[in-house]
Parts: C-alpha cells; structure tokens; sequence
C-alpha cells in the first residue's frame, strides 16, 4: 500500500524526544544507524516517533492526536481530516513495536478494535485508511494479505466466525453479528502499512531528525532582505531605535528623521537586515529543529548580554552597540542551531527580545 499523505498543524509538534537537541547530538546523532535505533524504542516512544513523523509533513489533516496507552481504543495516532474528530474522516496510525515482524495473528485483534469502535460507539466512523507501522515491517504472511484486500476481507471474516479463536471468541453475539456485517461492506483497501525505510526516510524531513539520527542540519536559505514599508510586527523594535537615535542625534522621535540622518540612517537599515535574518532562521528553526529550540537559542542569547543591558551606559545608543558587540562574540556551544547562526542573527534576536520587551535600550531615569 502506499504511504499516505499525511499532514497537520504545526502548532501540535509533541515534545523534544528523550533529550533537547543539543549542537554536538545534532552532529553525531546516536552510533546506530537509524533503522537499528527505532528497533530501541519501547513501545511508548515509538508511538512518539509515529507522532512526530505524522505530524511534521505538509499540513492536510486538521489535527494529529496521540492516543496510545490504556483506553486508548485501538487508537495509537489519529489524523483528523476536520474538527469533527472520529465522527468525519480520519486516518488511524498503528504503532506495534514488536521484536519480530508483524504476523497476522497481530494484526487481527487491532482490526477487530477499528470495527468495535462503530459498533459499541456509534458516533465513530470507520478510518478512511489505517496504516500498520512496525519497526521490523510485515511478515510475509501479513503483506500478502495487506496487499490483497479481498483476500484480507476473506480471512478477518473467517477469524470472526470462528468462536473459539482469540480474541474473537470474548464476543457477544449481538457484536460479533455487527462486526461481520460491517467487514462484509468495507473496502479492506483501508487498511496498509508504511515500510521502515520510507517512514525513516520522510521523518528525515521533518525538525525531529536531528535528535534522532545526527547527520546535521540542511543548508540555510538565502535570507529575504527587509521590505522597504515597516511591518507592524517590527514597530516594537523599531520603537526603541529611534528613542535611542533622539537620545543622542535627533529633535523629533520620525522614522524618517532616522532614515535622514546620516549616521543614525545607516545603522537603521543594518539593524532592520538583522531583525529579518533572524526571522528567516525562526522560521528555517520550525522546520529544521525540534520545537522551542530557537526559543531556547533566544534564551541564551538573552542570558549572554542582560548582564550588558543593564549596566550603566552614557546612553541608549552605547547600551544597544555594546549589546550587540557581546552577542556576536558570546560563546553559545550547546544549541543545534549555533551550527547555522551568523553574526547578523545573533544582532537580530536582540531586536527579537526588544520586540518581545525582553530588553530597552533608552531606560527612564
């Protein structure tokens, strides 16, 4: 079966896995290759990693949910095609983290659950697809049957029919008459699975990557160079430039008193190139890094120079270019994201903490 498409918000990325993801770990990664580094997993993390993997591709499902664990109704990761959850299309991701390859006889109590979950809640639909992920794959036996769906159909009614075979036979008969009618209408071309090395190979696109695996990050794209109108969401920053210009160059708090001037003009321009450096690394971070690690580079950035902000100065414009002087020459070793940082970001995530009113620059006497 093919691997299906898979998408959801980004705003729902799970938790950093095991350890934040430090520079060196992003570099080296673990000394296992991958495919023998998910074969580690128990069975909790390797339905993070299934989260993560399906949460992290281009956006198409509504919203990814982890339900794995007790009452978790045969459910380990749902990707919901619209805010109506179970009740609208929806695709069910089963983790099974076995030793061996995935059999048959593992297969028949988890399709039993997908049926149930109509059955005994009527407000479920069936998943429009149902993938089966196993660290090991499918044994033969399984990917013959998931390949061939009527065949798969022939032999999950047979298992239903049988009264004695496990788990069928803890049926009622009231649920065991309704699953059969359910199996007997429904396309098995729902259910499939995604192979390890594909599955490897698309999580490898995603910001969890790199604490995982190692190998490093992608190259940085050419940062955009600032629009000639300002954002809105510059004016924070912008804000506290221009106080710092007045305080030692101007008459009147304009934007296009800064611009004119001569001295105060050029060094506006260059601290609006930072401020856009360093969005265009927030947004390459989203994409590239697990979450909050450029909240994290911010963090230490932050620690770096606060100690400078808030030492006496002969005024705002010193306090802002000693700033700046320390952040660029600041020894950051532990965020992945050192590896790919230039001097002009670190100058713009400055501007990013005056915009957040983490730092001022003209303080009030």
């Amino acid at each position: 079966m093919g691997t299906p498409d898979v998408v959801v918000s980004r705003d729902l990325a799970p938790p950093v896995p095991d350890t934040a993801l430090t520079a060196a770990r992003s570099e080296r990664g673990p000394r296992l290759a991958a495919r023998k580094v998910i074969q580690t997993y128990d069975a909790d993390e390797w339905e993070v990693f299934i989260e993560e993997w399906a949460i992290s591709l281009e956006p198409t499902y509504a919203q990814v949910r982890r339900f794995g664990g007790p009452g978790d109704r045969g459910v380990d990761v749902a990707g919901f095609m619209s805010d109506r959850g179970f009740e609208g299309e929806w695709d069910c991701f089963q983790g099974k983290h076995y030793d061996k390859t995935l059999k048959p006889s593992h297969a028949w109590p988890e399709m039993l659950k997908t049926f149930l979950l109509p059955v005994k809640y009527p407000r479920y639909k069936l998943p429009r697809r149902y993938h089966f992920i196993a660290p090991r794959g499918l044994a033969t036996s399984l990917a013959h049957l998931v390949s061939t769906p009527t065949e798969l159909q022939r032999e999950f009614i047979a298992q239903v029919e049988k009264p004695t075979a496990k788990p069928f036979k803890d049926l009622d008969e009231a649920s065991r008459g309704s699953v059969l009618e359910l199996a007997r209408i429904t396309d098995f071309g729902m259910f499939g699975t995604v192979e390890v090395l594909q599955l490897i190979k698309q999580h490898g696109t995603t910001g969890y990557a790199a604490a995982r695996f190692g190998g490093g990050l992608r190259e940085r794209p050419r940062p955009p160079l600032p629009p000639r109108e300002l954002r809105a969401d510059e004016m924070g920053y912008v804000r506290k430039l221009v106080d710092a210009y007045q305080e030692r160059y101007l008459t009147t708090d304009s934007v296009e008193a800064v611009e004119g001037h001569k001295k105060a003009g050029a060094h506006f321009r260059r601290q609006r190139e930072s401020f856009f450096r360093a969005e265009a690394l927030r947004s390459f971070a989203r994409d590239s890094v697990p979450r909050n690690t450029f909240e994290g580079l911010q963090d230490e950035i932050f620690d770096a120079v606060v100690e400078t902000v808030e030492g006496e100065h002969a005024d705002g414009l010193e306090r802002l270019q000693k700033t700046l002087e320390l952040a660029v020459t600041a020894q950051l070793s532990a965020n992945a994201l050192i590896h790919v940082t230039e001097p002009a970001d670190r100058r713009g995530i400055c501007h990013q903490l005056a915009n957040d009113d983490r730092l001022t620059w003209v303080v009030a006497t």
